[in-house]
């Protein structure tokens, strides 16, 4: 279910749809280390307060070599969650004291889809995300995954994995956007339309910003 306000309007399409961007392994390594990810995410609707409270967590973009090319994995959440059930998300979590942001999100994707940290190269990090939901302050770390590894979900947190060409994230049957008009001010929110799910929210804004950062016109070819 999509909470769609009463007032919205659909956005501007970004340049990178249906242009090919080039999703080479070089290129998108070389177009993620270099950006510089934000301190905090945009200030709309939190206040000092919100900030102090906010929870620090971590999730992994994984990267994969497919057959159609670099690809996401994504999990879906189980439907028994206290937050966020049934929805599309990165494997990813709470930042625990001792651990660092790195550190968390592979963690993370150890439990929750059987991804061994050895088999990550980390090649950079996303702006943080703000969910009000959870009250969580979400950094993204962009990784690859080297080899063909065997996913597991763990059952009590991940009702499915998906393995999705970023090609097919990009192409304008798949992706729009819209201006959501909210308490907290309006908000751009972002949609991925797969063959059975719908990606949105935290998971959308980070899918369209590792994109936007990928089609950076001052990467390799």
């Amino acid at each position: 279910m999509i909470p769609r306000p009463e007032q919205w309007r659909v956005g501007e399409m970004p340049s990178w749809v249906n242009s090919s961007p080039r999703f080479s392994i070089d290129r998108i390594e070389a177009c993620v280390s270099r950006h510089i990810p934000a301190e905090q995410p945009p200030l709309v609707g939190m206040n000092d307060e919100w900030l102090s409270t906010a929870r620090a967590s971590a999730v992994l973009v994984p990267l994969v070599e497919t057959a159609d090319g670099v690809a996401v994995v994504l999990t879906r959440r189980a439907d028994d969650l206290r937050n966020h059930r049934g929805e599309i998300s990165f494997p990813g979590g709470r930042v625990e004291e001792s651990e660092s942001i790195v550190e968390a999100a592979l963690r993370e994707a150890h439990e929750e889809i059987s991804l061994d940290p050895d088999d990550v190269s980390v090649i950079g990090q996303l702006d943080p995300h703000a969910t009000f939901v959870s009250n969580s302050l979400i950094v993204p770390i962009v990784g690859f995954v080297r080899g063909t590894p065997a996913f597991s979900a763990q059952a009590s947190e991940v009702s499915r994995i998906l393995v999705v060409p970023l090609r097919d994230l990009a192409d304008e049957s798949s992706y729009h956007n819209e201006w959501w008009v909210s308490p907290r001010g309006t908000l751009n929110i972002h949609f991925f339309l797969l063959d059975d799910e719908t990606i949105w929210g935290a998971t959308g804004r980070i899918l369209r910003q590792l994109l936007d950062v990928i089609s950076d016109d001052q990467g390799p070819a």
